[in-house]
């Protein structure tokens, strides 16, 4: 997943850094990635490289997920309730 070495890091930091701004919209962001896939994959990709690429956005879909989504439902159960704690008839 992201965690790569620290000295892996320095170069691709400034790859994120955009010219004027980042993304705003959900419209930016999507083209902000498919800038980063076209940038990785070139003109001369194989299967694998479309394989890779597919497998690195699920991984970040995922650990997304895990780390900020899932923490940010658990706060918003504990201040609203669970609409699953439901008990079932037997």
């Amino acid at each position: 997943m992201p965690y790569i070495k620290p000295t892996e890091r320095v170069d691709l930091d400034t790859t994120t850094e955009f010219a004027a701004s980042a993304p705003i919209n959900a419209g930016q962001l999507q083209y902000v990635i498919a800038l980063l896939i076209t940038q990785y994959l070139g003109k001369n990709y194989r299967y694998q490289d479309l394989n890779d690429v597919l497998g690195a956005l699920e991984g970040a879909k995922l650990e997304f997920y895990r780390r900020v989504v899932a923490p940010y439902e658990d706060t918003k159960i504990a201040e609203n309730g669970d609409v699953y704690n439901v008990t079932r008839a037997s």
